[in-house]
């Protein structure tokens, strides 16, 4: 911890301590407040947010900033979509197929929508297009690291020199209102439309069996979650080696994915490192036999308690160390244009989830998980998306179809498209 120029700098060991705290506090908060259960808003949004304002209201009262060293935080991201990755059955990844190629069709036209959006938007305040592009996919699909990629180009190319400041300030809203929206939307869906978990299917529940005997009791008897422990799950506990070896694995993955990523970029294509990880953990749950890691005296742990708690944990932390280090002092100057384009992407974001998306999903409780995720996908982040479809489905009930399709299309499709469909509305629309 350094204090230099009005500045608090916390290394990464302090930023994860503060983040596992912040996540401490927002389920205290979620706990004792039935409107935040009820709405099912994430702990990590509650705790981060609070913490956010607190640090905005030391440096307007005291004039020093506090900054956080993240290069933790993002292990933590890569741990979690490691977990997706492991959890993945071949027999999801195929029912997902049609609702997979649904999504990323109502995705793609939504970026269109989005930028067209704050277009529109940013010529009522005299503006130009360029402004409406860092309010809409360069920052709200592409979040803060499309963001800082694209912003000095922006800023050079157009002549608008706080290009960074407007389009972080944008990310960084949006991903408020994602972390808020997404609860809300699927409990009005699930409650109107009285939907509830789907049964696992006999060939499912048959795959399941053999690929895990020794726990396939537990498997038909629990809901099984991707992340956090069904009441169930919470009561028989975790031992030491189930977490151990839930450990080996997720590192196991990493180092595949790690090397995978190598091997893409000597292709030409970059992915983030928690691409080919979630790649990874699918590739090695279903390709390698449950029978070779049985002879290595190796339980694979796709599916168990002791995967959805590290996932849980990784994505809170993740999640609060994200939120808590926003600083909100920079974006007083920015807030009526950037308000007015957020508030039509909100809007926009809304009436799609409602009345297409939902629809067109087939109307059912995976539609309703997909739906809380998609305010994510959209306005903020894969994580806040991820956060938003745990906090639905520990209450209500676990949907591993959302959870394959929704980081596949997010994490994967979109940064594709996106990169296609800026340089479009750039050249056309700015």
């Amino acid at each position: 911890m350094e204090l230099a120029e009005g500045i608090l700098r916390i290394d990464s060991f302090l930023a994860v301590t503060i983040g596992v705290l912040v996540l401490f506090v927002g389920k205290r908060l979620n706990d004792k407040v039935g409107l935040l259960r009820e709405l099912s808003i994430p702990e990590p949004v509650t705790g981060g947010l609070l913490f956010s304002i607190l640090f905005a209201l030391i440096y307007l009262g005291s004039g020093y900033a506090v900054e956080f060293e993240l290069r933790a935080r993002d292990i933590l991201l890569v741990y979690f979509f490691t977990t997706i990755g492991i959890n993945a059955r071949a027999a999801d990844l195929l029912a997902g197929g049609r609702p997979l190629l649904i999504l990323l069709a109502i995705t793609i036209g939504f970026m269109f929508a989005q930028n067209l959006t704050g277009v529109g938007v940013a010529s009522l305040f005299d503006l130009s297009g360029a402004v409406g592009m860092l309010g809409g996919s360069v920052s709200l699909v592409g979040g803060h690291g499309t963001t800082i990629a694209w912003a000095p180009a922006i800023a050079e190319g157009f002549g608008i020199e706080n290009a960074m400041e407007i389009g972080i300030a944008s990310a960084t809203f949006g991903l408020i209102l994602a972390s808020l929206m997404g609860g809300p939307i699927a409990r009005f869906l699930i409650t109107r439309h009285q939907l509830q978990p789907s049964a696992i299917p006999a060939d499912q529940q048959k795959h399941d069996q053999e690929h895990d005997q020794e726990h396939d009791q537990e498997h038909q008897e629990q809901e099984i979650q991707e992340v956090g422990l069904s009441a169930a799950q919470r009561e028989q506990g975790i031992n030491h080696l189930d977490f151990l070896g839930a450990i080996l694995a997720i590192h196991i993955a990493i180092i595949l994915g790690y090397f995978l990523n190598g091997a893409i970029a000597e292709l030409g294509l970059k992915l983030p490192l928690f691409v080919t990880c979630l790649f990874a953990g699918i590739l090695l749950t279903n390709l390698i036999p449950a029978r070779l890691y049985a002879v290595a005296g190796v339980h694979w742990p796709s599916r168990t308690g002791a995967v959805a708690l590290i996932a849980d944990v990784a994505l809170g932390t993740f999640l609060a160390m994200s939120l808590m280090s926003m600083q909100l002092w920079t974006l007083v100057d920015l807030a009526l244009p950037i308000f007015s384009i957020l508030a039509a992407q909100f809007a926009l974001a809304v009436i799609v989830t409602l009345f297409v998306l939902f629809p067109l999903m087939g109307r059912d409780y995976n539609a309703a998980v997909v739906a809380s995720g998609f305010g994510g996908v959209t306005l903020g982040s894969t994580p806040t998306a991820m956060a938003n479809m745990a906090a639905v489905t520990q209450r209500y009930g676990p949907s591993h179809q959302a959870f394959i399709i929704v980081p596949l299309v997010s994490a994967f499709f979109i940064d594709l498209t996106n990169a296609l469909i800026i340089p479009f509305f750039l050249a056309n629309f700015a």
